[in-house]
């Protein structure tokens, strides 16, 4: 069996739809592929389970990308179509494509429409688009694999020492908390925890930056991706800016602070969340 699956939406987005790939690849015993945003592809690449990513402008589209898509979609004989993308165009591209399941949250080329919870992690949330197909989905179970080689690089680009090891991951623009409490944190922490190690999210590929993040204690981030990847990776985490219900009730995972207002988050509260408090 062959599934195709149109996902639009930033790199966090993508990550939180690994476990769903995932579980259709097994469930289903389904050959993969995936339709996402071009910078998104590289991303893709981390899944053991996707056989192909096609790069593809959701927001900046002509008749002739669309065209270029269908022809691309046609070639495999796919079976089922799970869609999250929306609008005339891509509604005809599917209609025109043959796929005789096609899933989709509203749409005239959808076979069956299925309601989004609004209630649910997003990684969870997937669910709502696998029970049609009688596939069962446990997103807070699903943890992502790296090559062993990888990890060993990572590892060697690790500070020295046997303390705990902690990475932070702050996130670019205008809401994250203030650049001073990111730098001055460390040094807190070592006044209770002296051989305290940190690093910060690597700013190489996204294979190193996963990486990374797989050979820590522990990850403080307000970074949408670093979250996903932590989360995907089985690491302890701590998010800024996001609510308990943003993410999977799993112990050793922690959201504090409100988005966009990470300003007011004091100190003392991030480190009762790392359990320093």
């Amino acid at each position: 069996m062959r599934a195709l699956f149109l996902i639009p939406g930033e790199g966090s987005r993508q990550l939180q739809a690994f476990a769903a790939v995932a579980a259709v690849a097994k469930g289903l015993y389904a050959r993969v592929q995936v339709v996402c945003p071009p910078a998104a592809v590289p991303l893709w690449a981390l899944h053991p389970q996707v056989e192909r990513s096609l790069a593809f402008p959701f927001n900046s589209t002509t008749l002739a990308d669309w065209a270029n898509l269908l022809g691309s979609v046609r070639e495999p004989d796919f079976q089922l179509c799970i869609n999250r993308a929306s609008g005339r165009q891509v509604d005809l591209m599917l209609a025109m494509s043959h796929i005789p399941t096609r899933l989709a949250s509203a749409g005239f080329s959808a076979t069956e429409t299925v309601q989004e919870p609004a209630d649910l992690w997003g990684a969870q949330a997937w669910q709502a688009f696998l029970r049609p197909i009688g596939v069962d989905l446990d997103a807070a179970a699903f943890r992502l694999a790296l090559p062993a080689a990888e990890l060993e690089a990572a590892t060697s680009e690790l500070p020295a020492g046997d303390g705990p090891l902690l990475l932070l991951a702050p996130a670019d623009g205008a809401g994250d908390w203030p650049a001073p409490r990111w730098q001055e944190l460390p040094e807190r922490i070592r006044s209770r925890l002296a051989n305290l190690r940190t690093v910060t999210a690597s700013d190489g590929s996204i294979r190193r930056q996963a990486a990374r993040i797989a050979s820590v204690d522990v990850v403080l981030a307000s970074d949408p991706l670093s979250i996903e990847l932590a989360l995907l990776l089985g690491i302890p985490l701590v998010a800024l800016g996001r609510g308990e219900q943003e993410l999977p009730a799993r112990e050793g995972v922690k959201g504090i602070g409100t988005p966009g207002a990470l300003e007011q988050l004091d100190p003392a509260t991030v480190l009762t969340a790392l359990g320093l408090g």
